[in-house]
């Protein structure tokens, strides 16, 4: 049975993900500092486990600590070889992830993004582990109103943070390039992941500053914020507010699953991949599917756009549709009402 480690394993994404890596058989060590995420994560993994009946004793574990400090991943590493629980793969969530705290803090996102992908990347090749699946971004592309965006499109990210994105998949490029004979490598770029477990017992709950569109409606959906801003209603779209991809953060977590059966079916390789559904959503058109779901739920005002927001923004998918036993399979209702079904049970 192999042992993946998954850096970032308590954070929205990364939990999810360790859930299914779990169903389907790895060991899953997580490595999370928490910066950006909650010391009861661990504990949610585990009881949507056993709500799903799926037996994790020994199978999944916990260490807090820093991708950049590589005193603690050469122990960390050491001691599952010890323990008979090599390392054999990695996939790579840690990280700081706004696009506007990005704009004021970059040393802060160039020191954390890169420098602890570096380290951690250090760590790996002198323990010979070559498999990495890297959890990129959307943002660096040079965003396109006329169409899908495709992998081979012109990339030229607007922010620190897609910039850190691109920076460590020019990286992963070369490193795969200095060894072809070894090094298993997809950088998946995401689109827009939202909603939550259908459990209702793990779901999106940022520690900082967010920009993106779920985390916002969940403040209302809690209460702490009265009205969702919409920013801008006179977009070039059909009702003028912004388009995007959203895709089930499941169905997301899913693909890491079918990319790493992929990568260790094949050749080694260099793989960029985006991830999204292929289909378009404008603001309104998510506010009105939670107001078909519960009526008034979700209450909004229209406010001045932002600086360096685009008004369409969704994946060409065919290339992971191709390559990988995966598709994108819930939908926006899904998305919705797994959202509300988070929040109700809290």
């Amino acid at each position: 049975m192999e042992t993946i480690l998954v850096t970032g394993g308590c954070g929205y994404i990364g939990s999810h993900t360790c859930v299914c890596l779990v169903k389907n058989g790895y060991n899953v060590v997580i490595l999370d500092s928490l910066i950006n995420s909650f010391d009861n994560s661990f504990l949610k993994i585990k009881n949507v486990l056993l709500k799903e009946k799926i037996s994790n004793k020994g199978r999944i574990s916990f260490i807090k600590g820093d991708v950049r400090d590589e005193a603690f991943l050469e122990r960390l590493f050491s001691e599952q070889k010890k323990n008979n629980k090599r390392i054999t793969r990695v996939i790579h969530f840690a990280g700081l992830k706004c696009i506007y705290e990005s704009i004021k803090y970059p040393l802060k996102y160039w020191e954390v993004n890169v420098q602890g992908t570096i380290t951690l990347l250090k760590v790996m090749k002198k323990h010979n582990c070559f498999s990495i699946i890297f959890s990129s971004s959307a943002t660096v592309y040079k965003p396109n109103s006329t169409k899908l965006l495709n992998e081979e499109d012109i990339l030229k990210p607007s922010s620190p943070y897609g910039k850190t994105k691109l920076a460590i998949e020019d990286f992963l490029k070369d490193l795969y390039e200095s060894d072809k004979k070894n090094w298993r490598i997809a950088s998946l770029r995401y689109f827009n992941p939202v909603g939550s477990h259908f459990s209702g017992l793990i779901g999106e709950n940022p520690k900082g500053e967010s920009s993106n569109l779920f985390p916002a409606i969940l403040k209302v959906l809690k209460n702490y914020q009265k009205n969702l801003l919409v920013f801008g209603n006179d977009w070039p779209t059909k009702d003028g507010t912004c388009i995007r991809d959203f895709i089930h953060v499941l169905d997301l977590a899913e693909a890491h699953i079918a990319t790493l059966n992929f990568l260790f079916s094949n050749k080694p390789q260099y793989l960029t991949l985006n991830i999204g559904t292929g289909k378009g959503r404008s603001i309104l058109q998510v506010i009105n599917q939670f107001n078909n779901l519960e009526k008034g739920i979700l209450k909004y005002n229209f406010v001045q756009k932002r600086i360096g927001d685009h008004p369409i923004i969704v994946a060409d998918n065919k290339l992971a549709l191709k390559l990988l036993d995966w598709e994108p399979k819930r939908t926006l209702k899904d998305m919705c009402e797994d959202t509300i079904n988070n929040v109700k049970s809290k």
